[in-house]
């Protein structure tokens, strides 16, 4: 789904001592919807999502996040915890001006998104996560299932307090790092992606947020009691089968798992047309 249409609007949002890049679309008087990414990707991985809410009538703000934002690097492994990740999240739709907003999120923004939502379900509208399972039910799947663990090894690596994984991410021209993407995702953005990652003082901050939970990527999470919706991809590298179809038992709210075989991991990207559809539609039964 490429598209013709003009370059998204650059933004800077100031939080605290911390300033966050983000890109946004749609008129400034509709409903804000707020996309957080995942790792290793930036704001710009909502492209065609950004366009279609801006479409739809939405005012939809993507926001490079902490460790991804050049102003906003705190140096401490404890600056990236998820209650601050969620305390970010919220200040920016605070600076949006939205007391109450639709929360859209893919990946690490998953679990950030389920942490909030769970903390904070007043200020949602509306609840929408790409790839990432209830974390309660990727918890049960890593303990359960050797296969689900193992899909998780690369987390132990990252965390390794040697800095071994930037080292290896970035060798013979990020080879590795590339190699992430899995082929899946447009040569420009994996591009785009790898020269801002390669930039002295990136990527150390991005794996942070690996290094600020547990080797099973345990995370704040219990009952939600928000309209959500899920979509998973049948051939995701890092999150299996058993933690996605888990997810709904943690859901008391009008509840959607959409499973799209085929797809993997990297569904904003990779995808766009498949995902669009049901987060424009689940938007519109929940506006209030």
């Amino acid at each position: 789904m490429a598209s013709p249409r003009g370059d998204l609007e650059e933004l800077a949002i100031e939080v605290g001592p911390h300033r966050y890049d983000a890109l946004a679309a749609g008129p400034q008087d509709g409903a804000v919807v707020l996309l957080l990414h995942g790792w290793p990707e930036f704001a710009s991985c909502w492209t065609e999502e950004l366009y279609a809410l801006a479409d739809a009538g939405y005012r939809a703000v993507a926001v490079d996040q902490r460790g991804y934002s050049p102003g906003a690097r705190p140096s401490e492994i404890s600056d990236y915890t998820v209650e601050h990740l969620v305390d970010d999240a919220l200040a920016f739709a605070d600076a949006l001006g939205a007391s109450r907003f639709h929360l859209v999120a893919h990946d690490w923004g998953g679990l950030v998104a389920w942490a909030l939502a769970c903390a904070h379900p007043e200020r949602l509208k509306s609840l929408s996560v790409l790839a990432t399972p209830h974390p309660r039910a990727l918890g049960g799947a890593a303990k359960a299932d050797p296969g689900q663990y193992h899909r998780l090894d690369y987390v132990r690596f990252f965390r390794r307090p040697d800095h071994a994984a930037e080292a290896a991410l970035l060798a013979d021209d990020a080879a590795r790092l590339r190699r992430a993407y899995d082929g899946r995702v447009p040569d420009h953005l994996v591009e785009s992606n790898i020269r801002r990652l390669s930039r002295p003082g990136a990527l150390t901050p991005t794996l942070n947020w690996y290094r600020a939970v547990d080797d099973d990527l345990t995370t704040p999470g219990d009952r939600i009691t928000v309209p959500t919706l899920y979509i998973w991809g049948s051939e995701d590298g890092a999150l299996g089968r058993e933690a996605a179809h888990a997810t709904e038992d943690f859901i008391d709210a009008p509840y959607r798992f959409v499973p799209l075989e085929g797809a993997s991991h990297w569904l904003p990207e990779e995808v766009p047309d498949q995902v669009i559809p049901p987060i424009l539609e689940h938007l519109a039964t929940h506006t209030r």
